[in-house]
């Protein structure tokens, strides 16, 4: 365990300790065993880094609502307490946003994102949300507003603590659409052409931003590509990390 802010942050620390170290981030509402599939095959050439982020796994939840640049902050601030300067990074979705901010700001050996959103969804409210809006302006209605939140947000929403929901509005709210042209380590984007969580468009969008980056579209596959191509994803960290 690794203490940051009073807060508790479970990780693991393998592979090959004196060679190049790649470190995961998972996604929202998973956990280290979600990024274990695409490390462990890699225990013998790298040193390898697997953390649950704060609010998921077995760490514990932030004290405060955290911004993006909080967690980057903190995952700094762990490879520190590891020695680690110049990571290759590896991040899903939540994960992947994390890695292409702090990508952004610290030296970085290649970065791999998968299925990774960056900007701020543009969305036209739907019937309920506008209902919902009016009610809030009701006097005494605000309960029940607050009821019908609940039950018809997002399932990550949903599934989420009251900290939590705060910290996942500031993290879908959060464009790093400049942070990714600052980006200068190699990077390779991995990207389901079926996500309905982040369109597959973004990836292209995200392809024309990062100056040195290339990108692979599983065809048929979800916002859990590298999974469902697993062989395929492992190969190309192989080739891309050396």
């Amino acid at each position: 365990m690794f203490k940051y802010k009073n807060i508790k942050i479970n990780y693991k620390d393998f592979g090959a300790k004196d060679k190049s170290p790649i470190v995961y981030l998972h996604g929202w509402g998973q956990n280290i065993a979600m990024m274990e599939p695409i490390a462990k095959p890699f225990t013998d050439t790298h040193r390898l880094v697997i953390l649950d982020l704060p609010g998921f796994g077995d760490s514990e939840e932030p004290e405060t609502a955290w911004t993006l640049d909080d967690y980057v902050l903190m995952l700094k601030s762990l490879l520190e307490h590891l020695n680690i300067a110049k990571p290759s990074l590896i991040g899903h979705s939540f994960g992947g946003k994390i890695s292409l901010l702090y990508a952004s700001k610290y030296p970085v050996n290649r970065l791999i994102l998968l299925s990774s959103p960056y900007k701020v969804k543009i969305k036209k409210p739907s019937l309920k949300m506008r209902i919902l809006k009016k009610l809030k302006k009701i006097p005494g209605m605000s309960n029940l507003a607050n009821k019908m939140k609940n039950h018809i947000g997002s399932t990550d929403y949903k599934n989420a603590s009251p900290l939590m929901r705060d910290i996942l509005v500031k993290h879908v709210n959060t464009d790093l659409t400049e942070a990714a042209k600052k980006i200068k380590c190699p990077t390779f984007i991995i990207w389901g052409d079926k996500d309905e969580a982040v369109p597959v468009s973004d990836a292209y969008e995200l392809e024309n931003l990062i100056p040195d980056s290339g990108l692979t579209v599983y065809n048929g596959c979800t916002h859990y590509a590298y999974l469902e191509r697993l062989n395929q994803t492992n190969s190309i960290i192989k080739s891309f990390i050396k």
